[in-house]
Protein backbone atom coordinates (compact mmCIF):
# COMPACT_ATOMS: atom_id res chain seq x y z
CA UNK A 1 0.00 0.00 0.00
CA UNK A 2 3.04 2.61 1.03
CA UNK A 3 4.69 1.98 -2.15
CA UNK A 4 1.44 2.97 -4.08
CA UNK A 5 1.38 6.02 -2.55
CA UNK A 6 5.02 7.13 -2.80
CA UNK A 7 4.60 8.31 -6.51
CA UNK A 8 1.98 10.73 -5.31
CA UNK A 9 3.94 11.37 -2.27
CA UNK A 10 6.66 12.83 -4.50
CA UNK A 11 4.18 14.49 -6.80
CA UNK A 12 2.96 16.61 -3.66
CA UNK A 13 6.46 17.20 -2.56
CA UNK A 14 7.55 18.82 -5.77
CA UNK A 15 3.90 20.89 -5.90
CA UNK A 16 4.67 22.05 -2.80
CA UNK A 17 8.55 22.86 -3.60
CA UNK A 18 7.74 24.98 -6.59
CA UNK A 19 4.61 26.85 -4.52
CA UNK A 20 7.10 27.21 -1.38
CA UNK A 21 9.63 28.94 -3.53
CA UNK A 22 7.15 31.05 -5.57
CA UNK A 23 5.77 32.44 -2.49
CA UNK A 24 9.15 32.79 -0.74
CA UNK A 25 10.49 35.34 -4.03
CA UNK A 26 7.26 36.58 -3.49
CA UNK A 27 7.88 37.70 -0.59
CA UNK A 28 10.97 38.92 -1.15
CA UNK A 29 9.89 41.18 -3.72
CA UNK A 30 6.83 42.93 -1.55
CA UNK A 31 9.25 42.95 1.44
CA UNK A 32 11.16 45.73 -1.30
CA UNK A 33 7.86 47.34 -1.23
CA UNK A 34 6.01 47.23 2.55
CA UNK A 35 5.76 50.73 2.49
CA UNK A 36 2.92 51.48 0.11
CA UNK A 37 1.08 48.45 0.28
CA UNK A 38 0.91 48.73 4.39
CA UNK A 39 -0.21 52.11 3.49
CA UNK A 40 -2.52 50.66 0.82
CA UNK A 41 -4.04 48.69 3.97
CA UNK A 42 -3.81 51.74 6.27
CA UNK A 43 -6.67 53.59 4.75
CA UNK A 44 -9.58 51.95 5.59
CA UNK A 45 -8.72 52.07 9.27
CA UNK A 46 -7.78 56.03 8.79
CA UNK A 47 -10.45 56.72 7.00
CA UNK A 48 -12.75 56.07 10.49
CA UNK A 49 -10.26 56.93 12.93
CA UNK A 50 -11.19 60.31 15.02
CA UNK A 51 -9.13 63.67 14.72
CA UNK A 52 -6.99 62.50 17.59
CA UNK A 53 -6.39 59.29 16.95
CA UNK A 54 -3.84 57.49 15.06
CA UNK A 55 -1.83 53.90 14.60
CA UNK A 56 1.12 52.77 16.94
CA UNK A 57 3.79 50.46 17.38
CA UNK A 58 3.41 48.93 21.09
CA UNK A 59 6.29 47.12 20.87
CA UNK A 60 9.62 48.13 19.53
CA UNK A 61 9.78 45.04 17.09
CA UNK A 62 6.48 45.38 16.27
CA UNK A 63 6.97 47.49 12.86
CA UNK A 64 9.39 44.91 12.08
CA UNK A 65 7.02 41.85 12.44
CA UNK A 66 4.36 44.16 10.93
CA UNK A 67 6.28 44.54 7.85
CA UNK A 68 6.75 40.93 7.47
CA UNK A 69 3.85 39.80 7.69
CA UNK A 70 2.44 42.53 5.33
CA UNK A 71 5.40 41.16 2.85
CA UNK A 72 3.97 37.80 3.11
CA UNK A 73 0.58 38.43 3.08
CA UNK A 74 1.10 40.00 -0.29
CA UNK A 75 3.27 37.52 -1.68
CA UNK A 76 0.90 35.04 -1.12
CA UNK A 77 -1.77 37.28 -3.00
CA UNK A 78 1.10 37.50 -5.69
CA UNK A 79 1.60 33.35 -5.99
CA UNK A 80 -2.01 32.53 -6.18
CA UNK A 81 -1.94 31.72 -10.13
CA UNK A 82 0.97 29.30 -9.47
CA UNK A 83 -0.44 27.67 -6.47
CA UNK A 84 -3.81 26.86 -7.90
CA UNK A 85 -1.54 25.84 -11.14
CA UNK A 86 0.10 23.61 -9.10
CA UNK A 87 -2.76 22.08 -6.97
CA UNK A 88 -4.40 21.26 -9.84
CA UNK A 89 -1.50 19.14 -11.75
CA UNK A 90 -1.16 17.42 -8.43
CA UNK A 91 -5.03 16.23 -8.81
CA UNK A 92 -5.23 16.01 -12.73
CA UNK A 93 -3.79 12.32 -12.90
CA UNK A 94 -7.18 11.46 -11.55
CA UNK A 95 -9.05 13.16 -13.94
CA UNK A 96 -9.92 12.35 -17.23
CA UNK A 97 -8.64 14.07 -20.42
CA UNK A 98 -11.47 16.20 -21.12
CA UNK A 99 -11.26 17.35 -17.52
CA UNK A 100 -7.21 18.19 -17.43
CA UNK A 101 -7.94 20.71 -20.12
CA UNK A 102 -9.89 22.91 -17.73
CA UNK A 103 -6.46 24.21 -16.08
CA UNK A 104 -6.24 27.38 -17.67
CA UNK A 105 -10.11 28.15 -16.40
CA UNK A 106 -9.53 26.73 -13.04
CA UNK A 107 -6.37 28.61 -12.34
CA UNK A 108 -8.14 32.05 -13.95
CA UNK A 109 -11.38 31.18 -11.74
CA UNK A 110 -9.80 30.47 -8.64
CA UNK A 111 -7.58 33.40 -8.24
CA UNK A 112 -10.68 35.47 -9.55
CA UNK A 113 -13.35 34.14 -6.78
CA UNK A 114 -10.17 34.57 -4.15
CA UNK A 115 -9.48 38.24 -5.34
CA UNK A 116 -13.01 38.98 -5.68
CA UNK A 117 -13.58 38.22 -2.12
CA UNK A 118 -10.55 39.98 -0.52
CA UNK A 119 -11.90 42.91 -2.51
CA UNK A 120 -14.93 42.41 -1.01
CA UNK A 121 -14.10 42.33 2.25
CA UNK A 122 -11.12 45.43 1.74
CA UNK A 123 -14.43 48.20 0.19
CA UNK A 124 -17.33 46.57 2.05
CA UNK A 125 -16.39 44.73 5.06
CA UNK A 126 -13.37 46.43 6.74
CA UNK A 127 -14.54 50.16 6.78
CA UNK A 128 -18.05 49.01 8.23
CA UNK A 129 -16.73 46.81 10.77
CA UNK A 130 -14.12 49.01 11.82
CA UNK A 131 -15.82 52.19 11.49
CA UNK A 132 -18.65 50.71 13.97
CA UNK A 133 -15.56 49.02 16.35
CA UNK A 134 -13.85 52.39 16.56
CA UNK A 135 -16.33 54.90 17.16
CA UNK A 136 -18.30 53.04 19.24
CA UNK A 137 -16.98 54.39 23.31
CA UNK A 138 -14.72 57.38 21.06
CA UNK A 139 -16.19 59.87 23.16
CA UNK A 140 -14.73 58.86 26.42
CA UNK A 141 -11.36 56.91 25.48
CA UNK A 142 -9.07 58.22 22.51
CA UNK A 143 -8.81 54.96 20.19
CA UNK A 144 -4.88 54.05 19.26
CA UNK A 145 -4.82 51.21 16.95
CA UNK A 146 -1.79 49.12 17.12
CA UNK A 147 -0.38 48.34 13.85
CA UNK A 148 0.24 45.09 13.79
CA UNK A 149 -2.76 44.09 15.41
CA UNK A 150 -4.64 46.15 12.72
CA UNK A 151 -2.10 43.93 10.38
CA UNK A 152 -2.96 40.60 11.54
CA UNK A 153 -6.58 41.14 11.97
CA UNK A 154 -7.29 42.71 8.39
CA UNK A 155 -5.23 39.94 6.44
CA UNK A 156 -7.01 37.22 8.51
CA UNK A 157 -10.24 39.40 6.94
CA UNK A 158 -9.05 39.39 3.36
CA UNK A 159 -7.73 35.68 3.58
CA UNK A 160 -11.42 34.13 5.14
CA UNK A 161 -13.51 35.87 2.35
CA UNK A 162 -10.77 35.05 -0.26
CA UNK A 163 -11.16 31.34 0.66
CA UNK A 164 -14.88 31.48 1.71
CA UNK A 165 -15.69 32.81 -2.52
CA UNK A 166 -13.94 30.03 -3.77
CA UNK A 167 -16.85 27.85 -2.75
CA UNK A 168 -18.41 28.16 -6.70
CA UNK A 169 -15.05 27.17 -7.92
CA UNK A 170 -15.03 24.02 -5.80
CA UNK A 171 -18.31 23.03 -6.23
CA UNK A 172 -18.05 23.52 -10.37
CA UNK A 173 -14.58 21.06 -9.97
CA UNK A 174 -16.36 18.42 -7.71
CA UNK A 175 -19.75 18.62 -9.75
CA UNK A 176 -17.54 17.54 -12.94
CA UNK A 177 -16.04 14.95 -11.39
CA UNK A 178 -19.61 13.83 -10.37
CA UNK A 179 -18.77 14.41 -6.47
CA UNK A 180 -21.73 16.27 -5.55
CA UNK A 181 -24.90 17.18 -7.17
CA UNK A 182 -27.44 19.88 -6.84
CA UNK A 183 -30.18 17.97 -4.64
CA UNK A 184 -27.04 17.11 -2.41
CA UNK A 185 -26.63 21.06 -2.21
CA UNK A 186 -30.35 21.64 -1.98
CA UNK A 187 -30.58 18.84 0.93
CA UNK A 188 -27.75 20.38 3.05
CA UNK A 189 -28.54 23.80 2.71
CA UNK A 190 -30.33 24.15 6.19
CA UNK A 191 -27.11 22.71 8.01
CA UNK A 192 -24.77 25.35 5.38
CA UNK A 193 -27.03 28.24 6.92
CA UNK A 194 -25.65 26.72 10.20
CA UNK A 195 -22.13 26.47 9.11
CA UNK A 196 -22.24 30.06 7.58
CA UNK A 197 -22.95 31.94 10.29
CA UNK A 198 -20.63 29.86 12.59
CA UNK A 199 -17.98 30.64 10.00
CA UNK A 200 -18.59 34.31 9.98
CA UNK A 201 -18.79 34.85 13.86
CA UNK A 202 -15.46 33.15 13.92
CA UNK A 203 -13.64 35.21 10.65
CA UNK A 204 -15.06 38.73 11.43
CA UNK A 205 -14.99 41.31 14.11
CA UNK A 206 -17.51 40.67 17.32
CA UNK A 207 -20.42 42.50 15.87
CA UNK A 208 -23.67 41.81 14.23
CA UNK A 209 -23.40 44.14 11.27
CA UNK A 210 -19.59 42.33 9.78
CA UNK A 211 -20.62 38.70 10.75
CA UNK A 212 -24.06 39.46 8.08
CA UNK A 213 -21.52 41.11 6.00
CA UNK A 214 -19.93 37.73 5.40
CA UNK A 215 -22.75 35.30 6.07
CA UNK A 216 -25.40 37.40 3.39
CA UNK A 217 -22.62 36.83 0.49
CA UNK A 218 -21.81 33.02 1.54
CA UNK A 219 -25.79 32.10 1.20
CA UNK A 220 -25.52 34.32 -2.32
CA UNK A 221 -22.59 32.32 -3.44
CA UNK A 222 -24.28 29.05 -2.22
CA UNK A 223 -26.98 29.25 -4.05
CA UNK A 224 -25.06 29.90 -7.18
CA UNK A 225 -23.64 26.50 -6.72
CA UNK A 226 -26.56 25.19 -6.34
CA UNK A 227 -27.14 26.46 -9.81
CA UNK A 228 -23.86 25.51 -10.92
CA UNK A 229 -24.52 22.01 -10.38
CA UNK A 230 -27.71 21.83 -11.55
CA UNK A 231 -25.71 22.54 -14.77
CA UNK A 232 -22.84 20.62 -14.89
CA UNK A 233 -24.08 17.34 -12.50
CA UNK A 234 -27.92 17.73 -12.16
CA UNK A 235 -29.33 15.10 -9.94
CA UNK A 236 -31.28 12.06 -11.52
CA UNK A 237 -34.62 13.20 -11.99
CA UNK A 238 -35.65 9.48 -11.78
CA UNK A 239 -34.46 8.95 -8.20
CA UNK A 240 -36.42 11.86 -6.88
CA UNK A 241 -39.51 10.77 -8.48
CA UNK A 242 -39.21 7.34 -6.64
CA UNK A 243 -38.32 8.96 -3.54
Amino acid sequence: MFEDLKPHIADLRKRLIISVLTLVVAFFVCFSFYEPILNWMMVPIEAVLPAKSQMVAVEIQETFFTALKVAFFSGFILSLPVIFWQLWLFLAPGLYDHEKKLVLPFVFFATLMFLSGAAFAYYVVVPFGFEFLINFGSAVVTVLPSIGKYVGFFTKLLFGFGIAFELPVITFFLAKIGLVDDKMLKDFFKYAIVIIFIVSALLTPPDVLTQFLMAGPLIILYLASIYIAKVFNPADKSLDDEE
